[in-house]
């Protein structure tokens, strides 16, 4: 009697046969060896019924030893197929769980920025790594075991109806009893396993969270509550866990019991039948085996049904990870491709812009601005006004509710984002540094450059000294997020990077706001080179580092409110002049 599938279920295959189907060679081989192992299983109830009544029975030597050894052989039929099975299984288990966790980092990779605001990231590494996990061992051995002992119970019950059609139909009543539990708490198990997913990655995600601002938990004394908080999720999660282990112990206890209790009821009847001579004892010994290798079999499924109940929550949510697309890519028709090199020139043309997860106010108000090839501008304004939103632009992590932004004169919106974005280089107020070595973080940008080369980049960007007192030089391992440098030995780092990767437009956030005055000085002496024959804009807060510049665009709640060098802005700009009168002392 099949059992019936849910929709999620039934799409819960469908997802795992998409990574399956490339291995469709070795899942039939796995297949093959589990029907083979399944069918001499079966067939050892034949032979144990030959032992008894031609071995046993007639007190025979000769046909003694023909059983033992059919039985032997039987035997390592079965130890053959189930290495088979085993090996080929948890290999396609492991195969597909890889493919999977590389297609959906592969896929995160490429989603737009605005898709990490509204999803934790911590979150989402516990999708790619515990719910593929449990994928792994749903289809590398829960899988193979719900096939292995459907078709016992399949089987079983036809050999038991070979056997002893009036024992049997003591077996086919109980079915119904089984089933019905099944049915009825599988749908409890399923929405508990889903819910119980989501409260680990809760877990998950606060650990994460803590662990990498642990220096900010310790700083505010803040360990006592963040103990009580983590605590409270542990519980939720063990609580949902609890809910779920309940339903599952029900499942399996009602069916241990209805079962063996059926069992109990066969071996009367049987018994009664064998005293009466109306059976022999080898076919009654060959149906209790049935009988149990039946009700194992049941046994197991209620088991494996609760994890592919699990299975199904994890797929899902791996799934909905796929299924996120990004809202920033090339078009699908009108594609234009950037030459090798671009000039340079920048134009925003009447731009609106408001983050997705904050609506209002708008970020960017109706903004004008042209940037000519080679120029310097820099973009002054106070916290907030919207300096960073126009790298995020320019750099196509989000699109303008309205307006236009062209790149020699080509809309960012008719272009492939990666091709726009090897022209820019990078420098943020937070420089982003990876794991790994020193002159892996330089060539970051740039995967093809010589040990020769950074190095350059690194001593004009003044970091060559500091990198040689490391313990390895540039081969020294840093830690998460540059652990373990100062803030200006990042920021120069971040600065080499930019270097090498020589791009013609460069974005300069706050380049220099973690250097010392020593760092700023010599940052500041190699800001030229690294400016010349470069569209270059520049974030800063600290007028004295932009009084040089070309030009200056004064940016205040999104809007452009003056633009102009140093000495016509400290005229005619009341906002610049009071943000230059604090910063200079004067009047």
């Amino acid at each position: 009697m099949p059992i019936p599938l849910s929709s999620r279920q039934r799409q819960a295959i469908q997802f795992a046969w998409r990574f399956i189907r490339p291995y469709r060679q070795q899942a039939m081989a796995a297949l093959l060896a589990l029907v083979l192992t399944a069918a001499i299983t079966l067939s050892m109830g034949q032979g144990i019924r030959l032992l008894v009544d031609q071995g046993f029975m007639t007190q025979s030597p000769h046909l003694l030893n023909q059983s033992i050894g059919l039985f032997m052989l039987l035997v390592l039929a079965l130890a053959v197929g189930t290495f088979s099975r085993f090996y080929l299984v948890s290999w396609i288990g492991e195969r597909c769980v890889a493919d999977m966790r590389q297609q959906v980092f592969e896929h995160l990779i490429e989603l737009h920025p605005g898709f990490f605001e509204s999803n934790r990231s911590s979150e989402i590494q516990s999708r790619l790594t515990t719910d593929t996990t449990l994928l792994q061992s749903v289809i590398g051995s829960s899988l193979s075991l719900f096939l292995r002992n459907a078709l016992m119970v399949v089987g079983g019950i036809v050999l038991l109806f070979v056997t002893n059609p009036k024992l049997t139909s003591i077996v086919v009543l109980a079915l119904p009893l089984v089933l019905a539990p099944i049915l009825i708490f599988g749908r409890r198990v399923r929405s508990l396993s889903r819910q119980s997913q989501d409260r680990i990655a809760d877990v998950g995600s606060y650990v994460a969270e803590t662990l990498g601002q642990i220096k900010t938990v310790q700083a505010y004394n803040h360990q006592e509550r963040d103990r009580l908080r983590f605590a409270q999720t542990v519980e939720a999660a063990f609580a949902t866990a609890r809910k779920r282990i309940v339903q599952r112990a029900w499942l399996i206890t009602l069916v241990i019991v209805l079962v063996l209790g059926a069992v109990g009821v066969m071996l009367w009847v049987g018994g009664m039948d064998v005293i009466a001579g109306r059976i022999s004892g080898g076919e009654l010994a060959a149906f209790v085996f049935y009988s149990l290798i039946v009700g194992s079999a049941f046994g197991t499924l209620s088991e494996v049904i609760g994890e592919l109940q699990r299975a199904a929550g994890a797929a899902e949510r791996i799934a909905e990870l796929l299924a996120a697309r990004s809202e920033i890519a090339a078009p699908q028709q009108g594609l234009v491709t950037l030459p090798s090199r671009v000039r340079g020139r920048l134009a925003l043309q009447d731009v609106h812009f408001a983050y997705p997860s904050r609506p209002t106010p708008a970020a960017i108000d109706g903004l004008t601005l042209s940037i000519e090839p080679g120029e310097t501008l820099a973009l002054v304004g106070p916290s907030g006004a919207g300096k960073s939103t126009l790298f995020d632009l320019l750099l196509r992590f989000y699109d303008p509710q309205q307006g236009h932004i062209l790149i020699d004169g080509q809309a960012l919106t008719n272009l492939d984002p990666q091709d726009l974005r090897r022209h820019f280089a990078l420098v943020a107020q937070s420089p982003a540094l990876f794991f790994g070595t020193v002159e892996e973080n330089i060539r970051y940008g740039r995967a093809d450059a010589s040990s020769a080369e950074v190095e350059a980049a690194a001593r004009t960007a003044h970091a060559h000294e500091f990198i040689l007192q490391l313990p390895q030089g540039y081969q020294t391992h840093l830690g998460d997020a540059g652990l373990g440098l100062s803030g200006g030995q990042r920021q120069r780092l971040a600065i080499a990077r930019a270097l090498l990767v020589d791009a013609p437009i460069l974005l300069l956030d706050e380049a220099t706001s973690a250097l010392d005055a020593q760092s700023e000085h010599l940052i500041q002496q190699a800001l030229p080179s690294l400016m010349a024959g470069r569209t270059t804009l520049v974030i800063a807060h600290r007028l004295a580092t932009v009084q040089h510049a070309d030009r200056i665009a004064v940016i205040d709640q999104g809007r452009l409110v003056a633009i102009g060098n140093h000495r016509q802005l400290i005229v005619e700009s009341p906002l610049y002049a009071r943000l230059a009168a604090l910063q200079f002392n004067t009047e």
